[in-house]
């Protein structure tokens, strides 16, 4: 592995941008007055918000070749390494699992899968790849990984349904969770599930895409040529994704299908660039201090990420579970109660919705904030 690159300013930015993204869509003040591209699309295509999980799981690779290259170059020891990512990976899933049981506490039908859920097996399947195999082999494994997912989802017929139906409930992928997982699947569905099993394989090619930009800035090229580098590396995968989107599957971000991965790999190329070249690559002092200015809440929101989105969906658990009772006899949850003086603004249904979001992004972003003065960094 290369010689690994110093903590990069521009991941931690990036990282928190994508964080505060995911805050905001998972917490509108009302789910039917949204913004199109504050939700995700319906079935095929996709919007700004199904942007954001492989966003965050192309970092999670990037950080993961950085991270490992210095600890490789150090001279650790691999099997350790990985008992210390497989251990990190099953707390990771143990909090998604914690806050899907939460607060009803139903053993008998909570959901099993979820993001944290899929970011736990994507880094658990990682880690050896990382360890063990150099970029072209992991061009292997990820060439192999998204033809078996192809062959799996096209081919094996479903009982019942037949082979090759890409319809919500229908497909392989869906057939597999119910078979293997039962109840436990996605509340507002029952029969499929977004971060579903299957289409973790897909997930985990875009885990390892991002390993390879990490492995490329960590190497000795110039700065300037890894801006280039991931500028044309993103076009391409935009190209291949809308190609793959043509003659093969569909983009669908519930299915992760080839064409969504290409397709979010090339704009998480194009996006980290904006980020790289103004924090950590221009040689204009001016260029770095005034991007440093305006990146400091993402960098400080990128500190703590995963506490802060664990934490933003417990709170959001708990407005929808905590109840109050009215004048009137009738219960109101505290999100509602909260939200009530918001309503009555004369801002319509849809930006009294977003200002909600907006507001309970910011509180966390308060949070992040406080825990970045007194330097608590919760590391997982």
């Amino acid at each position: 592995m290369s010689t690994p690159a110093a903590r990069l300013v521009s991941l931690d930015a990036f990282r928190g941008f994508t964080i505060a993204a995911m805050v905001l869509v998972n917490n509108p003040g009302d789910w039917g007055h949204l913004y199109g591209p504050l939700e995700h699309a319906k079935w095929n295509g996709w919007t700004f918000t199904d942007c954001i999980f492989p966003f965050f799981l192309f970092i999670a690779g990037v950080a993961m070749a950085l991270s490992l290259g210095r600890l490789a170059a150090a001279g650790a020891d691999k099997p350790r390494l990985l008992a210390k990512l497989a251990k990190r990976a099953m707390l990771i899933f143990l909090i998604g699992f914690l806050l899907n049981f939460m607060p009803y506490f139903h053993l008998d039908k909570v959901r099993i899968p979820g993001v944290l859920q899929r970011i736990a097996l994507c880094t658990l399947l990682a880690a050896p790849i990382v360890v063990y195999c150099g970029w072209r082999m992991q061009l292997v494994v990820i060439a192999a990984l998204l033809t078996l997912y192809s062959v799996l989802m096209l081919c094996v017929p479903v009982p019942g349904i037949g082979a090759g139906v890409l319809e919500p409930g229908r497909d392989f992928g869906a057939w597999v969770d119910r078979t293997l997982l039962g109840k436990h699947l996605w509340v507002q569905s029952k029969t499929w599930d977004p971060e579903g099993l299957v289409s973790t394989l897909p997930a985990l090619c875009s885990q390892l895409f991002g390993v390879l930009a990490g492995r490329w800035l960590a190497s000795s090229v110039d700065r300037g040529r890894q801006v280039a580098g991931l500028i044309v590396a993103g076009v391409a995968c935009v190209a291949v994704g809308m190609f793959l989107d043509i003659i093969l599957m569909p983009i669908n971000k519930s299915l992760w299908t080839p064409s969504y991965c290409f397709l979010m790999t090339g704009l998480a190329c194009l996006a980290f660039a904006a980020f790289y070249w103004p924090l950590d690559v221009s040689p204009s002092l001016r260029v770095r201090s005034i991007a440093a200015c305006w990146t400091r809440p993402f960098v400080i929101y990128g500190m703590n990420a995963l506490f802060i989105f664990a934490f933003s969906g417990f709170i959001a658990k708990m407005l929808g579970y905590v109840k109050f009772a009215q004048p009137d006899g009738s219960l109101r949850t505290l999100g509602q109660t909260l939200y009530a003086p918001i309503a009555a603004l004369p801002l319509g249904a849809v930006n009294t919705s977003l200002l909600h979001a907006v507001l309970f992004d910011a509180c966390m972003f308060l949070i992040a904030w406080g825990m970045w003065r007194k330097k608590w960094f919760v590391k997982v």
